[in-house]
């Protein structure tokens, strides 16, 4: 399969390219340093890549940030980061790159385990995140032959020395077995379904 894998730089994106990279083609997308340059904050950005990648197997995005603060100190701004970048630039993804994935392609977004397990400091990402899960379970069913699905990991073990503070009793995970449920997500037949990496 033509792979184009979305924050391809990150640990995740390194690790999911590491387990993919074996059986399939990746095209590795990011704001820099990649095969080809890829911003999911902007429309305009994901429409290029596409443009130039014409059609591709599956598109993987394991990109996307959000601001981890306390809800007293948080305001609208504050949550539009997580909005305009996790959540959005993953819709976007989806909904400009659907005509560019092949008949019976799939896309695979990135949640994460806050949806459902929530952290002081962590309302956005669990905003964000839950809404990342929803969308996939509805957008599902309008895609058909076309799949999507979303690999909610928990906190990498890799990632620990910068999040370790506000994942306090989360067992984490190794970036290596997160990126199996990305093979999961892509190599497999499930469609609308959230795989969590706990």
């Amino acid at each position: 399969m033509k792979i184009l894998l979305v924050g391809a730089s990150g640990v995740l994106g390194t690790a999911v390219a590491a387990e993919l990279g074996t059986r399939h083609e990746i095209i590795r997308a990011g704001r820099s340093g990649a095969d080809i340059a890829l911003d999911i904050t902007d429309a305009d950005s994901i429409r290029a890549a596409f443009a130039k990648l014409g059609t591709v197997d599956a598109v993987v995005s394991t990109a996307g940030k959000v601001k981890f603060a306390p809800l007293a100190t948080m305001g609208a701004e504050d949550y539009g980061i997580g909005i305009a970048d996790k959540l959005m630039g993953q819709v976007n993804l989806v909904l400009i790159g659907r005509p560019h994935l092949s008949e019976r392609g799939s896309f695979t977004l990135t949640s994460g385990v806050l949806s459902h397990d929530p952290i002081v400091a962590g309302s956005s990402a669990s905003m964000v995140n839950g809404a990342i899960d929803s969308f996939v379970r509805a957008a599902a069913i309008e895609l058909a032959p076309q799949r999507i699905n979303a690999v909610s990991p928990g906190v990498l073990t890799e990632s620990m020395e910068g999040y370790g503070p506000f994942f306090r009793g989360h067992e984490p995970v190794p970036a290596a077995r997160a990126a199996l449920a990305f093979s999961k997500s892509v190599e497999g037949a499930l469609t609308g379904q959230v795989f969590p990496v706990l």
